[in-house]
């Protein structure tokens, strides 16, 4: 009787290994349904609208939130995630930082209102020019302001704009998106241009992933081990908005075949670094630099995987157990009963030893993640067959 059960279970294992890939000698999860996505991705949006009103400033932190809203909204066309969006761009005037006497506009850090050219004051166009292109009267007014910033900035003969890997997020798929808006292939050579800069300055080709800035290049700064520190959320951003650029950068711009290395080469670089609960932590290569699971990295990583899979550029059968294990972890540990969602490693630059992060660690920027990879998610169940319902 031992020896049958024994038998049994062994077979188990070997199904379950067939049906989900092991990634470090771990079996995938099962893939989650449709409705239980759907019903996760509405369980956090609607908590963190339930507790925050849409009247808050148009920084990153708020309008990094919103691109993932927007997701939610182009998915469930739900017209409360519409209105609330567009609540806080009314808010704003959908503006940005302020300042109007351009020879006083920055792009060093700063969160005041010479800060135009900054791009974490700049994410919140992508959201502006969302809404403007549901607008059956496109209203020019809603993206002005979007317009008026990178026309200046792409006139001026400076490149050096993202100098940390936050900013590729933060402002690559504005471009692409005024791009669409308005035909101007300037914003798309000037992406490329601008990335150039970006990349030659913070991409490491052996390891195929991002320093966040150029204070954290090895050898000047190492991680606890000595070795290289790449953060996970300055990845997470890189990883995201290759995503987004590929989605709208025509195939035949000389930069597409650029972005879509990199993105593939990054995909490869991160999948043996998911830790078996299916996060990433947030020192990648050394997990004991600050150990424990993060979630607005996590949640970016498995966005991209996801639309990747779901465009043709990253293949499913490799792919798809690294997304199910990172979507598991989002789903069944972040995500609170309450809606809340935990484990987002505060505003910051780097990965902190000894700083804790735990379940009531939350963030507008990681529910932002977290719509991104919920919606990217269901896309991916109804391109694969919905056989959980």
């Amino acid at each position: 009787m031992k020896r049958r059960l024994c038998l049994q279970a062994l077979a188990g294992m070997a199904a379950a290994m067939g049906s989900g890939c092991a990634l470090n000698g771990t079996i995938a999860p099962a893939g989650a349904g449709k409705a239980e996505v759907l019903a996760a991705l509405r369980l956090a949006n609607d908590y963190w609208q339930r507790s925050n009103s849409p009247a808050l400033w148009p920084f990153w932190d708020v309008a990094a939130y919103h691109t993932g809203n927007m997701e939610a909204y182009f998915l469930t066309r739900d017209e409360r995630y519409r209105q609330y969006s567009t609540a806080w761009a009314e808010h704003n005037q959908w503006s940005s930082a302020r300042s109007d006497i351009k020879a006083a506009w920055k792009y060093t850090y700063g969160e005041t209102a010479e800060h135009v050219l900054f791009g974490d004051w700049q994410v919140c166009f992508q959201t502006y020019l969302d809404l403007y292109q549901l607008d059956p009267a496109r209203e020019p007014r809603k993206i002005a302001r979007a317009r008026e910033v990178l026309d200046y900035q792409i006139g001026t003969p400076n490149n050096d704009y993202w100098w940390w890997a936050d900013g590729l997020y933060m402002v690559m798929p504005v471009m692409t998106k005024l791009y669409k808006a308005t035909g101007d292939r300037r914003y798309l050579d000037k992406l490329q241009e601008y990335f150039l800069f970006a990349d030659q300055l913070m991409y490491d080709q052996e390891a195929g992933l991002y320093y966040r800035d150029a204070k954290y290049i090895y050898p000047k700064h190492k991680s606890s081990n000595g070795g290289k520190d790449f953060w996970a959320r300055g990845d997470g951003w890189v990883f995201a908005g290759l995503a987004k650029v590929l989605a709208d950068v025509p195939a035949g711009h000389p930069s597409y075949a650029l972005f879509r290395e990199r993105f593939q080469r990054m995909a490869k670089a991160l999948k043996p670094l998911q830790q078996a609960e299916g996060h990433w932590t947030r020192s990648l290569l050394d997990p004991a630099h600050a150990p424990g699971p993060e979630t607005s990295g996590t949640a970016f990583f498995t966005y991209g995987y996801l639309w990747g899979m779901n465009h043709g550029l990253l293949d499913k059968g490799e792919y798809a157990p690294v997304a199910q294990r990172g979507w598991h972890y989002l789903s069944k540990t972040a995500l609170q009963p309450s809606g809340k969602l935990g484990y987002v490693q505060p505003i910051g630059e780097r990965a902190i030893p000894g700083q804790v992060v735990d379940k009531d660690a939350t963030a507008s920027f990681g529910v932002g993640a977290f719509l991104l990879a919920a919606a990217e998610m269901v896309r991916f169940i109804d391109k694969d067959g919905d056989k959980n319902g």
